[in-house]
């Protein structure tokens, strides 16, 4: 399997292509709908769905685009569904981003469960790690984890936002990342990828809770 980091818009969010030889997923298309297509043609590989770890604008304001081109589902937590339609939420419209255009995405096809999904021949788990936001998922795959902007390398996710929650957070990370194998990689929303292993072992978030 291999995965493709594409780092979109002004804050560099990465979207994700997850593919085996036949197809793949995207993962988080934030921005960028043209080059996140260039990078899916070199792969020669068939999209069949695009996956969002949460729905924040910018991890989604390519969705539409790419939706649209390839005519695949669309999959989101049920509990930001909602936002995709509401420019505060998935905060385009606040204040502080007025150089942005409201980002307002068509409804979800598909809303997660928790459970084990295939897709174009490739499983995944989705897990709840709310605390960024409350509708918050990671995909975790037969050897990686996607985590969104729930666990940085050597950082979290915010916390200051609507529905976002430390405790929360923290707890979420503690129960179903730092549960995966040591030797896990793990692929942020933003920055470069970690290992469970050295996010145990020396996020500052964590050893200050020992």
């Amino acid at each position: 399997m291999e995965i493709i980091k594409i780092p979109t818009g002004a804050i560099q969010e990465n979207c994700y292509l997850v593919a085996d030889k036949e197809n793949l997923l995207i993962i988080d298309p934030g921005a960028d709908g043209p080059i996140i297509i260039q990078e899916i043609e070199k792969l020669k590989a068939k999209p069949v769905a695009i996956l969002l770890t949460h729905t924040h604008y910018d991890h989604i304001g390519a969705v539409d685009e790419l939706r649209d081109y390839y005519n695949i589902p669309l999959y989101v937590s049920p509990l930001e569904a909602d936002w995709l339609q509401d420019p505060i939420m998935n905060l385009s419209g606040l204040g502080r981003h007025d150089e942005l255009e409201n980002i307002l995405v068509a409804p979800a096809d598909f809303l997660f469960e928790l459970k084990e999904y295939t897709l174009g021949g490739m499983t995944f788990e989705v897990v709840a790690t709310p605390g960024h936001s409350i509708g918050s998922v990671s995909f975790i795959f037969d050897s990686f984890v996607i985590s969104g902007d729930a666990l940085f390398r050597g950082s979290i996710g915010r916390t200051d936002l609507p529905t976002g929650n430390l405790e929360q957070l923290l707890t979420s990370i503690k129960t179903e990342l730092f549960t995966l194998p040591d030797e896990f990689p793990v692929y942020p929303g933003h920055g470069e990828a970690t290992t469970v292993e050295r996010e145990k072992k020396s996020n500052p978030f964590f050893l200050a809770t020992r």
